[in-house]
C-alpha cells in the first residue's frame, strides 16, 4: 500500500491539474495521495471530485515559513498540514496574504529580468494564472524554458533564479510557530517538510525541531527524494526521541522536477494518526 502525502498542482507550481493529479496517482497505484499546493487550498474540490473508487485523499497545503536556524540566523522552511479546517478565518486571511506577497515578488523578479532584455513580460505571466492560485518562481522558469532561454526548469534556476543571484528578491513568510498554531486552531495536523534537505539551502538543526515539536508540530517528513540514508536515520531517530510522526512523500511537481509519484511513501498506520488527530476535514475515499 503505497501513500503519498506531498504533492502539487497548478493550484501552486505543479504542473498537472488537480483532477490530472488524482489520475496520474490512481495510475501509479497509490492507496492515498495528498495534494499540498502552496499556501492555497484552490485545488481541493477539482482533486476531490476526480476522486476514483477505493483512493484516499488527503486535503492539505505546504506553507511557507520562516523558523529560526538553531545557530542564530534564520531560515526558510516548509510546513505541511493536512486535514485543517480551509474556512477557518487565520487560514483564508494568512493564505490570501501569501498569495498577494508571492504575486508582487514574481513581478519584481520578472521586471528585472524584463529590464535586462529577457523575453519575459511581468503582467502576461501573471495574468496566465489563476487569481486564486499560488504564483511563484517557477512559474517563471516555465516561461524561460519556453522562450528557449533555459532547456528546463532546474536550469532556470540554477542561472537566474537562485537565492544568491542578480534577480533574487526576498520573500516575506509566516513565522513558523505561528503556523502550526493556525493550523491546530483549524483542527489540522502539521508535518515539517524536508527538514534536513541542505542541498536546498540553511536547514534548521535539531533543537529546532525540539523547539516546534514543544509547539506542537507532530510530525517530520523523513522519507523525501532531497533526503539521503544518513539524513533520512538522523531524522527518524529524532523524530522517536521526540514523539513525531513520520511521514514519507515524493513532492511531486509534475514535467518541474523528475521525481515520481510514489517514490516515497508513509506507513498506513502513520496516516491512520494523521487522520485520528485531525478535526478540520475528513479524510475523504472515493
Amino acid at each position: 500500500m503505497r501513500i503519498d502525502l506531498h504533492a502539487h498542482t497548478t493550484a501552486s507550481d505543479g504542473t498537472d491539474t488537480p483532477a490530472g493529479l488524482v489520475a496520474a496517482a490512481a495510475g501509479a497505484g497509490l492507496a492515498a495521495l495528498a495534494i499540498t499546493d502552496h499556501d492555497t487550498t484552490a485545488g481541493w474540490a477539482e482533486a476531490a471530485a476526480a476522486l476514483p473508487p477505493g483512493m484516499r485523499l488527503i486535503r492539505g497545503a505546504e506553507l511557507s515559513c520562516t523558523s529560526p536556524d538553531g545557530r542564530g540566523g534564520r531560515c526558510d522552511v516548509h510546513l505541511l498540514g493536512y486535514l485543517f479546517d480551509p474556512d477557518a478565518d487565520a487560514v483564508v486571511s494568512a493564505y490570501a496574504r501569501q498569495r498577494a506577497e508571492r504575486r508582487e515578488r514574481l513581478r519584481r523578479i520578472a521586471e528585472r529580468m524584463a529590464a535586462d532584455g529577457f523575453p519575459v513580460d511581468a503582467d502576461t505571466l501573471l495574468g496566465s494564472l489563476p487569481p486564486d492560485s499560488t504564483a511563484g518562481r517557477p512559474h517563471l522558469a516555465m516561461a524561460l524554458v519556453r522562450a528557449g532561454v533555459a532547456s528546463t526548469v532546474d536550469e532556470a534556476f540554477a542561472r537566474f533564479l537562485n537565492d544568491r543571484g542578480r534577480y533574487y528578491v526576498p520573500s516575506s513568510r509566516t513565522p513558523v510557530l505561528e503556523a502550526i498554531g493556525m493550523v491546530r486552531a483549524a483542527g489540522g495536523v502539521t508535518v515539517l517538510a524536508h527538514a534536513f534537505a541542505h542541498r536546498r539551502g540553511p536547514t534548521v538543526t535539531g533543537s529546532v525541531i525540539a523547539e516546534l515539536a514543544s509547539a506542537g508540530l507532530d510530525g517530520l517528513e523523513v522519507d523525501h527524494p532531497d533526503h539521503d540514508d544518513e539524513t533520512r536515520a538522523k531524522l527518524r531517530g529524532l523524530a522517536g526521541e521526540l514523539g513525531l510522526l513520520t511521514t514519507g512523500a515524493s513532492d511531486y511537481h509534475g514535467t518541474n522536477k523528475t521525481v515520481y509519484l510514489g517514490q516515497e511513501s508513509t506507513a498506513p498506520e502513520m496516516l491512520d494518526a494523521i487522520a485520528d488527530r485531525a478535526s478540520g476535514v475528513e479524510v475523504l475515499t472515493g
